[in-house]
């Protein structure tokens, strides 16, 4: 009967096993119906690896999809900051439109106050003309 002798050692703390040493045989020959303890727990490291390997299949996965999810993200977030960027760009135009309108308006009515005194004085200067035209008749 040939065998091969595979040696093991697991750290596994995180999946609640120690360090664990595990001599795996591998048989050719007659089948055995009973398979002695050391074979027994031979296949019962085999399962846990088995699981093992599949568990950190399913991570290796779930952190592809995390990081393509995040990279997603992150083109989001690039493209909300070219727009965020772009509007404070308008924000500040409209800034300095409402800053020359304010100094339109300030100037307009500046020019009002100056019109009305003007007027004022016209029609005093009417008046007095009007008087002094009534005086003569």
């Amino acid at each position: 009967m040939a065998s091969t002798t595979t040696s093991i050692t697991l750290l596994l703390v995180g999946f609640g096993l120690k360090e664990l040493s595990v001599n795996k045989h591998a048989q050719t020959g007659k089948a055995q119906n009973n398979p002695t303890p050391a074979k027994k727990g031979a296949l019962e490291v085999e399962a846990r690896l088995s699981r093992l390997e599949s568990i950190v299949g399913q991570i290796g996965e779930a952190v592809l999809a995390t990081t393509e999810t995040v990279e997603r993200l992150a083109s989001r977030v690039d493209a909300l900051a070219v727009q965020v960027q772009h509007q404070g760009h308008q924000v500040q135009q409209q800034g300095y439109q409402i800053f020359a309108l304010s100094d339109a308006v300030q100037t307009l009515a500046e020019t009002q106050q100056d019109s009305l005194e003007q007027l004022g004085q016209l029609t005093e200067t009417l008046r007095h003309l009007a008087a002094a035209l009534e005086a003569r008749d």
